[in-house]
């Protein structure tokens, strides 16, 4: 792939990049959300998208434009740029969601294609298979390896300045689609979509759509920006971009204001339930949902899609700041308390830690434990990692408590991340705001710094002192390392408790 996609920030995989789409001669700034603009109905128009909402990319349906005998030859003759009024980046799809919706097109790779260059698409698309959820391995693995097929065909096809999608499949077997994107990447195309996600997201399915993006981001480059396609709800943008998503297409905005649907952070909301707007947009300023439902038809729906495009690009624009300010992955927490199968989602993005760790920013200004899917965060990973390069010398105490001049050395102990030296308490993520009344999970993660800093240290003596620890995190603590309750035991075996320096 050509040299077009610059990476400026990252936080866990989220990151804020440049897109450089030298066709429309342009710079994206990532991530960014592509309007879809539907051919024969524009509910808002791409030139106040520009203007009012800040749109720097958009897509429309090159098969539709293809198929369309007046759409064709006015976007033939004008191009697409003057066909839409929008001087900003524009992307075209191949025809592939009504492939996936019918089964079948008429048209193929090669063709559509040139016909987007044609046209004068910035980044157009090739004929891929969207192979949806659940199917059987082999014909995921089939059809996946038809879509490569066509991307190899796709890179042979002369298309100038346009860049090229290179559409990642394979179902929900984190192999294949591991191997897609590798593949995918491998044919030097340029940006690389996520496909059939969308019966996932339909399905609030939003643990599996992060497994799936972590199994492709693993074949693809750094370099490679990743399209989430058919991720409209801004309620999964931050979980998305948390994962390394770089686009996303939004055509919610008008399918959801056509049947009054009203879309918030949080989830969708009907217009009829609605006494009060829960959003400071021009349009929920200078109207009530009373007002609102007495306008026409048509005029609800602009208006209803304006909200929805403000509240769209506030999320991304929210997001941005939140990469910037290194606190990302609070702001995914936020979202994910507003609905079950985000948690789910949350979740899911902690197993694979270890992925994000990889790019997220060793110091930030704070780390806000809130609440046990904090435990499984990079940083904490990152943590443990280093305690196994952490020597120790002669009888160590590890404590919540004060230090105690009994022992040679005494660590503190902060859940989750467990011990470390004292001198090191300034230093992030150890300076974590971190609640009184912590939950089991946070101890847990605790009791496994300590047991990797005792494993990297065998011959150390060990002495965790702790301020009521449940049972099964104490578990985890290695039977070498004894163990005590502040104010409770002491380390000499009376039940006396007292504080640390007392005990000295």
């Amino acid at each position: 792939m050509g040299d077009w996609f610059e990476v400026r920030d990252y936080d866990a995989a989220g990151r804020i990049g440049e897109l450089t789409v030298p066709r429309a001669d342009v710079t994206v700034e990532t991530p960014a959300l592509l309007p879809v603009v539907n051919p024969h109905v524009r509910t808002v128009e791409p030139a106040r998208m520009e203007a009012e909402f800040g749109a720097e990319i958009l897509i429309t349906n090159g098969y539709i434009l293809y198929g369309s005998d007046d759409a064709r030859e006015s976007a033939l003759a004008d191009g697409l740029h003057d066909l839409y009024d929008f001087s900003g980046a524009i992307m075209t799809d191949s025809g592939s969601f009504q492939l996936s919706e019918y089964g079948e097109i008429d048209v193929d790779t090669r063709e559509i294609l040139e016909f987007q260059q044609a046209i004068g698409s910035d980044i157009g698309t090739p004929v891929d298979i969207p192979t949806p959820p659940d199917v059987s391995r082999e014909q995921a693995a089939e059809e996946q390896a038809t879509t490569q097929e066509r991307l190899e065909l796709a890179a042979e096809v002369e298309t100038g300045d346009m860049l090229v999608n290179a559409p990642v499949q394979g179902s929900t077997y984190p192999e294949l689609r591991e191997r897609a994107a590798r593949e995918a990447y491998g044919t030097d195309l340029d940006v690389f979509p996520v496909g059939a996600m969308v019966p996932l997201l339909n399905n609030y399915r939003f643990a599996d759509v992060v497994d799936m993006v972590a199994a492709a981001k693993r074949g693809l480059g750094a370099d490679a920006p990743v399209h989430l396609f058919g991720a409209g709800h801004p309620m999964m943008f931050a979980l998305a971009v948390a994962m390394g998503c770089d686009l996303f297409d939004s055509a919610a905005y008008a399918l959801y204001a056509r049947d009054d649907r009203y879309l918030t952070v949080r989830g969708t909301e009907h217009l009829e339930d609605l006494e009060y707007f829960p959003c400071e947009c021009p349009v929920c300023a200078s109207h009530t949902p009373d007002e609102l439902e007495t306008c026409d038809d048509a005029e609800r729906e602009r208006l209803l899609a304006e909200h929805n495009l403000h509240v769209t690009f506030g999320e991304i624009r929210r997001i941005k700041q939140a990469i910037r300010q290194g606190n990302l992955l609070e702001l995914v927490e936020a979202r994910a308390r507003g609905h079950p199968t985000m948690l789910d989602g949350y979740r899911a993005l902690g197993d694979h830690a270890e992925q994000l760790e990889a790019t997220d920013p060793a110091t930030k200004d704070a780390f806000f434990y809130l609440s046990g899917e904090s435990a499984a965060r990079p940083e904490v990973l990152r943590h443990h990692q280093r305690l196994e390069r952490l020597d120790a010398d002669g009888e160590v105490l590890l404590t919540e408590g004060d230090t105690n001049e009994a022992y040679d050395e005494s660590w503190r102990v902060v859940p989750p991340f467990g011990p470390f030296p004292r001198d090191l308490s300034e230093v992030y993520p150890l300076n974590a705001e971190v609640p009184e009344r912590l939950d089991e999970r946070a101890y847990a993660r605790a009791a496994d710094g300590v047991a990797r800093l005792a494993a990297a240290n065998p011959d150390v003596d060990f002495t965790l002192g702790h301020t009521g620890w449940p049972p099964r995190a104490l578990e985890r603590v290695p039977d070498a390392v004894d163990t005590y309750e502040l104010g409770v035991d002491d380390a000499f075996g009376d039940d006396e408790g007292g504080t640390d320096d007392e005990r000295a």
